[in-house]
């Protein structure tokens, strides 16, 4: 039986979060500061501050507080988690990552911080395949097109990431060594500015999220080559997958994910959590994040955060050292 998108958002809302299990009716309720922090580690009009925003309203609704979203950008988002992971464990201070953080570890060997040790994780929220597109002038329409350039004029053919070191750029990495081409990276601080560039022809493509590009998609502003999950997404479904253009194993998806600094007490990151995912799944914003930016809405709590990042690391963690990728 075939469902709706509708169908499919409304039965989420409905489903049940995989939190913690303990339960804290002998604990006294945690004392909020009256400010909360909302840390994204990137530059505004990117995915992870386009669903801080979403979630903003009701997090304030539900948690009785004012919730202030803080762009601390820099080093593939390293220098907002490194905040965070410093920050006193109290529920004043919490983080939204992206997939840069499962693979940071790898390209920066002296972080500033432990993240198994200095962040306890609270939910991962949602993933999302990777589209590669470029801007309408160029001469470009599929993947092969993309590969018979790269072959003529090598090291010329370029394309946006959101950082050095994020999966779109271990995955076009991967994808250029199949075809046997050298693709130019181009990585940015964020999606929001690689976003402007592609938008302006400053580079051939961009390998972004669905998340971040769909809207520009379907405004005109970009024409898709080539999507790079598994399977075609319904918004998407005349673009081929890297799969089928033959191309397997250069297969990837994006993540986000929310963390407290280490030490937060558990009664306060199960309420956190629980009135994150209440706001991500209202139906508006649900809708806006599922039929608009073609996310998977997981929203799980610590268990599932924890071992889904611990996956991504070991897998995207190997591409790095084996193609000796360091962070810029």
């Amino acid at each position: 039986m075939k469902l709706s998108r509708r169908t499919l958002v409304l039965g989420a809302m409905a489903a049940p979060l995989a939190m913690s299990t303990k339960t804290h009716a002998q604990t006294p309720a945690p004392t909020w500061p009256s400010v909360v922090k909302l840390v994204v580690p990137f530059p505004a009009g990117g995915s992870v501050d386009a669903i801080a925003r979403l979630a903003q309203n009701g997090l304030q609704q539900k948690l009785g507080v004012t919730i202030v979203i803080e762009n601390r950008t820099g080093a593939s988002g390293t220098t907002g988690t490194a905040m965070v992971a410093k920050s006193a464990p109290d529920g004043g201070t919490w983080l939204v990552v992206f997939d840069t953080h499962a693979v940071n570890p790898s390209l920066f060997p002296n972080l500033p911080f432990d993240t198994d040790k200095d962040l306890d994780p609270v939910m991962l929220i949602a993933t999302a395949p990777y589209v590669v597109a470029t801007h309408p002038e160029r001469p470009y329409r599929t993947l092969k097109d993309l590969i018979d350039a790269a072959k003529a004029r090598p090291k010329t053919v370029s394309y946006a990431s959101v950082g050095s070191g994020s999966i779109g750029h271990l995955a076009m990495t991967l994808l250029g060594k199949q075809a046997g081409v050298e693709f130019v990276h181009v990585p940015y601080r964020g999606g929001g500015p690689a976003l402007n560039d592609a938008i302006a022809g400053h580079v051939d493509t961009i390998n972004g999220s669905a998340a971040l590009l769909m809207a520009q998609i379907q405004a005109g502003r970009l024409r898709p080559l080539f999507q790079m999950g598994a399977t075609r997404l319904p918004a998407l479904k005349d673009v081929p997958t890297v799969g089928e253009a033959g191309y397997p194993g250069a297969v990837a998806s994006t993540w986000w994910g929310a963390y407290a600094p280490a030490g937060t007490p558990p009664a306060m990151i199960e309420k956190f959590g629980m009135a994150l995912r209440e706001s991500l799944r209202e139906e508006r914003v649900a809708s806006q994040l599922i039929e608009k930016q073609q996310m998977d809405l997981v929203t799980e709590g610590p268990a599932k955060l924890r071992q889904f990042a611990s996956e991504q690391a070991k897998v995207w963690g190997a591409v790095v050292r084996e193609n000796a990728i360091q962070g810029e």
